[in-house]
């Protein structure tokens, strides 16, 4: 199985199918089945390509291209609506997202960001301080355990995802990162060797990575709350009182 090829579980049920789909209706976008065998979840469709092609051909020419190439290296979106395409599972990527809409940044040379891009990936909570440091278009999910990259191509999402590993790993401290990070980026643009922008250069992991915290309330302080909010709500205990202060 090569990095772009997407598992192949089992196939949807009518009924997936027409749940997946149904909120696509109204907006007259049509969905066909992603092959024999379908992918999980959302993944297991694909937008109809001239439904595509209506929704981007009214987009600005920076994010009519990046859709392109997109639908050229992954073919067509699992999910869309107006202003964007949605792709899952690509791996080792784990989400994509094409936007009509755009912000902008301006890290390594001003652009505007419409592609993001999401990686399982944990940061440690006290490393995510250099994420932000680093790259303000950088977005760490500590719950989800994912790491999102947005820019305005997939090399520039890349590159900023190979620098969250070398902060998160010690390899880099956030001014090299930046530096680095200029360096490639006027490299690749200027058709010259890149590494950092051309591939991942670590082990992505597939799951796994989600850190859904812990709580350190005890058990009696939770139920006395959720005694107490009970109370709020049917007005039990007040309603008591009130019976034990009326005369016999």
């Amino acid at each position: 199985m090569t990095s772009h090829q997407q598992p192949q579980p089992e196939e949807l049920s009518t009924a997936a199918r027409l749940k997946l789909t149904g909120g696509a209706v109204a907006q007259g976008i049509r969905y066909t089945v992603a092959g024999e065998h379908q992918t999980e979840g959302k993944a297991a469709l694909r937008v109809n390509q001239e439904d595509v092609e209506q929704i981007i051909a009214s987009w600005p020419a920076p994010q009519q291209n990046v859709a392109r190439q997109m639908l050229d290296k992954y073919g067509p979106p699992n999910e869309a609506t107006p202003t964007r395409l949605f792709w899952h599972h690509n791996r080792p990527l784990e989400a994509d997202r094409a936007d009509q809409r755009r912000g902008r940044a301006s890290l390594a040379r001003p652009h505007t960001d419409f592609l993001t891009q999401y990686l399982d990936y944990r940061v440690p909570p006290e490393l995510t301080h250099l994420i932000t440091m680093f790259d303000g278009s950088i977005l760490v999910d500590r719950t989800r355990g994912e790491v999102a990259a947005r820019c305005d191509s997939e090399a520039a999402n890349v590159l900023g995802l190979n620098m969250v590993h070398e902060l998160v790993t010690g390899k880099r401290t956030v001014a090299e990162a930046r530096h680095i990070s200029e360096q490639n980026t006027v490299a690749y643009n200027g058709g010259r060797a890149a590494p950092y922008a051309e591939r991942l250069l670590f082990d992505v992991p597939q799951g796994g990575t989600e850190d859904l915290d812990e709580s350190h309330l005890s058990g009696s302080v939770l139920q006395q709350a959720v005694g107490k909010l009970k109370d709020v709500v049917t007005g039990g205990p007040r309603e008591e009182a009130s019976d034990r202060r009326t005369p016999g």
